[in-house]
């Protein structure tokens, strides 16, 4: 992918001026990861910037009690604002971003992100600006988790997931770290939703049998 300019890629990366792309250009790396690869974990100290080119990254926080949240996903396209953030802090990760699928990763050396942000108002406006559109969903997941109705929380996510399928492969447990809740809790709730004949359960499987009812109820909250 070197000789491909990777910078029409992203949406931030697209508006800057030629010569700032052409210095990402030169001082960046490319990287291809395996599905389930460790992008990133607990303890570690970042020091590269990561822009996805390709695939999704999972990023999650475990609970001291062991419950699992999904925090976001880096698709192809975005930055990951985790890493941002740690690297402006120069704090290590309290989290873990996983690979789930075959990935290829933009890596920009942190002595070159930092320079590019002093040196360059068009790369620190896009730094920033991203920042903060992943500072709001990050918000919108916290309130979701402490007030948001689990059954409407759980509608949207399974219509998420399936896509423009019919059939989610998951386990109640994968699905309540998404949530962020208890499995318990989720299984009692896909209980109702097969009582309903919103969906069919089987192991490791769920069937959505009516998805424009369950996209009602996530969009009655």
């Amino acid at each position: 992918m070197s000789a491909i300019d990777w910078t029409e890629r992203f949406k931030g990366t697209q508006g800057l001026p030629r010569p700032v792309r052409d210095r990402l250009l030169d001082v960046a790396l490319i990287r291809n990861h395996k599905k389930g690869y460790q992008v990133f974990g607990p303890e570690n100290v970042p020091d590269s910037l990561i822009f996805l080119y390709d695939g999704t990254i999972r990023v999650s926080q475990t609970s001291g009690n062991g419950r699992d949240i999904v925090l976001y996903r880096v698709d192809a396209g975005e930055s990951c604002v985790l890493t941002t953030a740690c690297m402006l802090a120069e704090e290590a990760y309290n989290a873990e971003g996983v690979a789930e699928s075959d990935i290829q990763v933009v890596v920009l050396p942190k002595m070159s992100f930092d320079r590019l942000v002093a040196e360059e108002p068009a790369f620190r406006s896009f730094v920033f600006a991203a920042y903060s559109r992943r500072l709001i969903d990050l918000l919108r997941v916290v309130d979701d988790v402490a007030f948001g109705r689990i059954d409407v929380r759980l509608a949207e996510r399974l219509v998420v997931l399936v896509g423009g399928d019919k059939e989610i492969s998951a386990t109640h447990q994968d699905i309540a770290s998404e949530l962020g809740t208890a499995r318990e809790v989720i299984s009692r709730v896909l209980h109702d939703f097969q009582k309903r004949g919103l969906i069919v359960q089987s192991r490791g499987r769920i069937t959505l049998s009516d998805k424009p009812a369950l996209r009602a109820i996530a969009e009655s909250d």
